[in-house]
Formats: structure tokens, C-alpha cells, sequence
């Protein structure tokens, strides 16, 4: 073979392959629906600013769902698929039950397009437009969501336990599973700003207050003032479910960079928020975010459009659910 034959084969290859990378991603689609069910996000809007106006806590669960979604088989609404006698689904799952809320809003939004777009829109793709929805009504940037996801047909709630990162991950674990799906340490500490909003457990974080790494005393890298105040809201040995705290307290229902300003002087909750000072470039990140707002929501929108492409299921595959908390007959 010539020389030039040989340099058109390989960038054919090369050709070949860049859009067999892109044809998942491509497949999704701005405005999905516009000709199939024009008023699906409205629709979808609809419900989430009904539900939120109502609880505004709510809306860091959407967002927070599409996040537990996409990490565990996709971005597939596998999330919402009910337990059976014979199988423990996500939802049920440690990391979800009982803290992930908002499962009704879903319904809501699909028993609507149901009714006016029979068998049309996902409930995948109604859980990636309700997160967005969220983070617009918290003050966040709204964006264009791409959309054409279909449905899973399998939740299994060790797959939950396996690929959600717990609270107490320090930055090489977090940089590591987020590495698994395809987003990158930066990506990572942008995420890591969606505990901008919503509240946590006391259970989640308890260890940090009373007992670090088995010493029986507090984290040192905590703000003793802020974990003073913990304690009081959190006391030694409550098992009470009901005893939650905010993420960030300075504002806890509005989706800003107070939760960067927070982890940089020590008041992150979780060990995964501190452990974002542990490396030079991470904190670096941190500290710019604390200082540019407006940064933080272009990469945040950015960021949250490319997790919801993670391993998503188009074209044939997969199946528009008739009720997202149970796969079709």
C-alpha cells in the first residue's frame, strides 16, 4: 500500500472511531421532544415549581436523584423502580432510603405527559430536566437540557452501594470514581457545589464530631465554632432519623458558591467536602469558585449536562417506561 493510501486509511480510522465516540452523545438531543410532545419540559417545569414553591427542600432532591441516577447504570431511571418480593432496588438502597424524597414529583410530572404524549417522554430524561429546574429555582443558571434518553429495565441496590461515593471519601476516592464514569477532578470539585443546597442526616457526618478515625474525639480540620454548633444540633449517640442539619448553612435553600466559601475556612460538612483542600489544584479551584460566582454557575451547568450523558441508553435500547417505578410487561 502507498504512503498516501496508507495516511487516508488511518484517518479514515481515526474518522471511524471519533464518531462512533460521539454517536451516543449525539443521539441526545436539544429540544427532543419539540415535535413529539412540545410541552414536555414545561410540563415538567410545572411540577417541580409547584412542589418546591410548596418544600423548597425538595428541590436539592430532584437534583441530587439525577446525580444517584446517572451514577448507578446511567443516566436510566433506574432510581425510581420500585422494590419487589424478589429484588431490593436503588432506591432502597443505604444512600437513598430514607433520604432521597421527591420520588412524587416524578410521578406527577410523568402521569401528565402520559396523558397528553402517551409512551413519549422518558422518565430519564424527566428526572435530567427536573434536576435542572431545580438549580433555576434555587438561583442557579438554567441551561439547555439534552435530552432522548430512554429507560432502564434493571435497579439493583448493591449497585447503589458500589458506585455512590460516600460522605467520608477522601480526594483520591472521589477523583477515582469519578474518573469511572468519565468526568474529570475538576468536574468532580464543580459537582461537588450542588451541596450548595439541601440537608444532611447527623449519621452522615456524626464520626467527624465525636469519633475520628476511631480517636473518640473531633475532626481536627473542623471549625471548632462550627463544630460546636454541630454538636448541639447533632448530640452524641441521637439515633433520631429526623435530626438533619444544612450543608451550608449560610444559605441553605439558595444554589450559590457560600458552599466553596464554607469548605475553604474549614465549615464543610462531610469529609469528602474537606478533603477538596487536601491537594494544591483542588483548592485552587475551591478558592476561585469562593471568589467568582459567576464561574462557578457557567462550569456547574457545563458539568451537569455532561453527567447526564454518562452511559445513557438511546435509539432501541432500553424502553419509555408507562410508570417510572415500574418496567413495562
Amino acid at each position: 500500500m502507498s504512503s498516501q493510501k496508507l495516511i487516508i486509511a488511518s484517518f479514515s480510522l481515526v474518522m471511524v472511531l471519533i464518531l462512533s465516540c460521539r454517536s451516543v452523545h449525539s443521539q441526545l438531543q436539544v429540544g427532543f421532544y419539540r415535535k413529539s410532545c412540545g410541552w414536555a419540559e414545561f410540563i415538567v417545569k410545572d411540577e417541580v415549581k409547584k412542589a418546591v414553591f410548596a418544600d423548597r427542600g425538595l428541590a436539592a432532591d430532584l437534583l441530587r436523584m439525577h446525580f444517584h441516577d446517572c451514577f448507578v447504570r446511567g443516566c436510566d431511571a433506574s432510581v425510581l423502580i420500585d422494590s419487589t418480593a424478589s429484588n431490593t432496588a436503588e432506591k432502597d438502597s443505604p444512600p437513598n432510603n430514607p433520604s432521597l424524597e421527591g420520588f412524587d414529583v416524578i410521578d406527577n410530572a410523568k402521569a401528565r405527559l402520559e396523558a397528553v404524549c402517551k409512551g413519549v417522554v422518558s422518565c430519564a430524561d424527566i428526572i435530567a430536566f427536573a434536576a435542572r429546574d431545580s438549580i433555576e429555582l434555587s438561583g442557579g443558571l438554567g441551561y439547555d437540557v439534552p435530552a432522548g434518553r430512554r429507560d432502564g429495565r434493571v435497579s439493583l441496590a448493591s449497585e447503589a452501594l458500589t458506585n455512590l461515593p460516600p460522605p467520608t471519601f477522601n480526594l483520591d476516592q472521589l477523583t477515582q470514581i469519578f474518573a469511572a464514569k468519565g468526568l474529570t477532578q475538576e468536574e468532580m470539585v464543580t459537582l461537588s457545589g450542588s451541596h450548595t443546597i439541601g440537608q444532611s442526616h447527623c449519621t452522615s457526618f456524626s464520626d467527624r464530631l465525636y469519633n475520628f478515625n476511631g480517636t473518640k474525639s473531633q475532626d481536627p480540620s473542623l471549625d471548632p465554632a462550627y463544630a460546636a454548633q454541630l454538636k448541639q444540633q447533632c448530640p452524641q449517640g441521637s439515633t433520631n432519623p429526623d435530626l438533619v442539619v444544612p450543608m451550608n448553612p449560610s444559605s441553605p435553600l439558595i444554589a450559590d458558591t457560600g458552599y466553596y466559601v464554607d469548605v475553604q475556612a474549614n465549615r464543610g460538612l462531610f469529609t469528602s467536602d474537606h478533603s477538596l483542600l487536601t491537594s494544591t489544584a483542588t483548592a485552587n479551584q475551591v478558592h476561585q469558585y469562593a471568589r467568582n460566582p459567576f464561574l462557578w454557575t457557567r462550569e456547574f451547568a457545563a458539568a451537569m449536562v455532561k453527567m447526564g450523558q454518562i452511559e445513557v441508553l438511546t435509539g432501541s435500547a432500553g424502553e419509555i417506561r408507562a410508570n417510572c417505578r415500574v418496567i413495562n410487561k
